[in-house]
């Protein structure tokens, strides 16, 4: 059993990876609000560490929020189809500012129905 996070860096696909995980058979998930440090970072009116000023100039476009989806997936073919159908709504999970999909191996879950 895993818990399957996706952090959607480019929030108009939400809709769609909901969408595929109904389609393939994931009935719950959690979607938070989320925001990244670099992003937390240069919302800080510091004019006195150059730090920020070089960090917000690299991060001129990129988006301030994003959407954290997390899931509990009990089987391993469903987590495959899930982790794919991902990639292919949002394309090169690798490009940056697209966002990071990882798992996290879970022992045990309380008020969660396994089918």
């Amino acid at each position: 059993m895993n818990v399957l996070f996706v952090v959607l860096n480019k929030t108009e696909y939400l809709e769609d990876v909901l969408d595929a995980f109904v389609d393939i058979g994931i009935t719950g998930a959690t979607i938070m609000d989320s925001q990244g440090m670099g992003s937390a970072m240069t919302d800080v009116n510091s004019t006195e560490e150059p730090f920020y000023g070089v960090l917000k100039n690299m991060l001129e476009g990129s988006r301030p929020y994003n959407k954290t989806i997390f899931t509990v997936i009990n089987d391993d073919k469903l987590l495959d189809k899930a982790v794919n159908k991902v990639k292919d709504i949002v394309g090169d999970i690798h490009e940056p500012g697209v966002g990071i999909m990882f798992t996290v191996p879970v022992g045990n879950t309380y008020g969660f129905r396994s089918e």
